[in-house]
């Protein structure tokens, strides 16, 4: 089961992958054989759905062993998720936590690792901010009306992605245009003072294509601050936040063999929210902000040789995040204020080469920079990596694919990580059993090597800190039914981690003192029960353990459940429902002074609801949080309740 479809394959699995090549980055489907590539293009063809970051090349999912979840830009509409963390809240062994409402910090728990385990790429530019100290990426910025596609790979994935990757990997894709001119306009407005627009513009055809989008998203009154926390008296203030967000991706066949594709993506947020200031703490009288400026690029060129058999693409990618904060002027006088820049430089060089039909040869050379700016450091370091894979099937049953890194960083040395997925089919009943195993390692980052911000507190970093490092392993099935019009299936996962970096024994730096296992178990039931109606079930089992410590990690909950109905009504009418449930899991509170209790769980229920009112016109409704569950996660943080929304989209004909 390692592969979690979104809904089982039905009658309409054609028009779905359709859809899915479509999104995928030029370069990857330009890598295929040109063999599949043909096979994909005739007439008549049922396609399997098909996954891209467990091995760098569409690949059907029944020939991969890992554990990869696909979010689509058809799947995002229909449930109608603004923002990256309201996409990825029902992602199987996946824990989302934001500080309140939208725009709040946001963090992604993979199979129980750490926050800062979790590899993000945008188009494939590594995105995980290098001015932090953790280098975490902070997910509630990122809004999804140019997003094309989502896939969160789990387990260790360090044998393709490098440094990073000990819990898994999210890739993000972001649209790309085809066919004749199209232009889509969007208004949308609703609860706690929100309203949201976009524009879209794309098109093209074989020699160009093109897409450009703006977006904004607004709110203006949500209440984050727990009434139980405010000194009596004293007002609650409202979490404010802003969002612009702009990207644009082109696409130019210079000949019939080379190729050149240009991404970028720019947003500007702004949070107003409410800090803690004064002892003891306590929630602030004026709001703090903080403004979050990022911008990420990627151009490369496609080069295709003999008949399509071998690719090379050639790359360089930029990101960079601005972060000002801005203290309130409540607790310590005249306002504070912070300024951190993390960038990244990365060149790529990959090749794909067909060796026969069914096996494929890739390998590839790549640089990175990465450098780090406030007002008391700045540091660089450089990463140089090559790595090789092997995918292919030794029978029309039996599929594989297996791959090997190498990793030689310029201030602690070199580190090799590996990685092999293979994945049968059995005759008669059709049960397909995955697997996979690999290492994986996340380098500390310049923060924790090199800053002597706090000298006031005598902490200071540590150059001489080694990688935190994992061994994990998954193994599952999943058995289809009725034609595939039932799956089910479930995952075993195991990882080990080693040497994490904590504070050391006198709390004055970092040492690789740490030890945590993470174990549990992913398991799904997908109908397709009518022509128009699509039901999943998802669960997922987490003890996440610091072996030091003896003691569960924070913000791990064992047990995560969620259900999701998506009915196509009428031809015109479609509706979705989506409850979420998320159990007890142990917490600090908001200031940590007391640094473990145990959180109740919750649940939500959201609707969504859009309807084709003219051959250019959509409107479109939708409830979140149904039964106005009020809840804490983390723990400090109130989460939004009831919010009713509507709007409509616009497309000239």
């Amino acid at each position: 089961m390692p592969v979690f479809h979104r809904f089982p394959p039905s009658s309409r699995r054609a028009r779905r992958t359709a859809v899915l090549a479509l999104s995928l980055p030029l370069g990857a489907i330009l890598m295929q054989p040109h063999a599949a590539r043909a096979q994909e293009a005739a007439p008549g063809i049922v396609l399997d759905e098909v996954t891209v970051s467990a091995t760098r090349l569409p690949t059907p999912v029944r020939q991969v062993g890992s554990s990869v979840t696909v979010i689509t830009a058809e799947d995002i509409a229909r449930d109608q998720r603004r923002t990256l963390p309201d996409a990825l809240a029902t992602v199987p062994g996946a824990n989302v936590v934001q500080t309140g409402g939208p725009g709040g910090q946001t963090s992604v728990f993979l199979r129980g690792t750490n926050a800062n385990h979790v590899k993000v790429l945008i188009d494939g530019v590594p995105v995980n901010d290098p001015a932090t100290p953790n280098g975490a990426f902070d997910f509630g910025h990122v809004p999804t009306g140019d997003i094309a596609r989502i896939e969160v790979l789990r387990g260790p994935q360090s044998g393709l992605y490098g440094a990073d990757a000990l819990g898994g990997v999210i890739s993000i894709t972001t649209k790309a245009g085809k066919g004749p001119p199209k232009a889509e306009l969007q208004v949308e407005g609703g609860s706690f003072g929100t309203f949201n627009q976009s524009a879209q513009v794309s098109g093209g055809d074989d020699r160009f294509d093109y897409f450009f989008s703006a977006a904004h998203l607004r709110t203006e009154a949500v209440r984050v601050t727990p009434s139980d926390l405010v000194p009596p008296g004293q007002r609650i203030n409202d979490d404010f936040y802003d969002n612009w967000a702009f990207a644009t991706r082109l696409g130019f066949a210079v000949t019939d063999n080379f190729r050149i594709n240009v991404t970028g993506r720019y947003s500007d947020a702004l949070l107003k929210f409410t800090a803690d200031g004064g002892w003891p703490s306590a929630p602030d009288i004026a709001r703090s902000q903080t403004r979050n400026q990022r911008f990420v690029t990627r151009a490369e060129g496609v080069w295709t040789l003999w008949d399509g058999r071998i690719t090379n693409t050639f790359g360089v990618g930029y990101a960079n995040e601005d972060r000002r904060n801005t203290g309130s002027d409540s607790a310590f006088g005249p306002g504070s204020v912070s300024e951190f820049l993390g960038e990244r430089t990365i060149y790529d060089w990959r090749t794909a080469f067909a060796v026969t039909p069914e096996h494929t040869l890739i390998a590839g050379f790549q640089h990175e920079r990465e450098r780090f700016d406030d007002s008391s450091l700045t540091a660089s370091s450089a990463n140089n990596a090559g790595f090789i894979e092997w995918q292919g099937k030794i029978a029309e049953r039996l599929a594989f694919a297996a791959n090997i890194r190498h990793d030689d960083n310029e201030d602690f040395g070199g580190h090799t990580t590996w990685r092999i997925a293979p994945t049968f089919t059995l005759p008669h009943t059709e049960t397909r059993l995955k697997a996979s195993v690999g290492t994986a390692f996340k380098a500390p980052t310049l923060s924790q090597r090199f800053s002597d911000s706090r000298p006031a507190f005598n902490f200071y970093g540590n150059p001489d800190l080694k990688p935190e490092k994992s061994t994990g392993y998954d193994i599952g099935f999943e058995q289809p039914f009725a034609g595939e019009k039932v799956v089910v299936g479930a995952t075993w996962f195991h990882n080990d981690i080693e040497d994490l970096i904590n504070t050391n024994a006198s709390f004055t730096s970092y040492a690789n003192v740490g030890k945590a296992t993470t174990r549990g178990v992913e398991a799904f039931a997908a109908v397709a029960l009518t022509e128009t109606v699509d039901l999943r079930a998802d669960y997922t089992f987490t003890l996440a353990r610091d072996d030091e410590a003896r003691q569960e990690l924070l913000r791990r909950p064992r047990h995560k459940a969620s259900f999701t109905a998506r009915w196509q009504a009428t031809d015109k009418l479609r509706l979705s429902a989506t409850a979420l449930y998320i159990g007890a899991f142990v917490d600090g509170n908001r200031d940590f002074s007391v640094p473990r209790l145990r959180t109740s769980g919750y649940a939500t229920v959201n609707l969504a609801a859009d309807y084709q009112a003219t051959d250019a016109t959509v409107v479109f409704a939708r409830v979140d949080n149904l039964f106005d569950r009020r809840y804490e996660s983390p723990t400090g943080f109130q989460r939004p309740g009831l919010g009713v929304y509507a709007g409509v989209r616009f497309t000239p004909q």
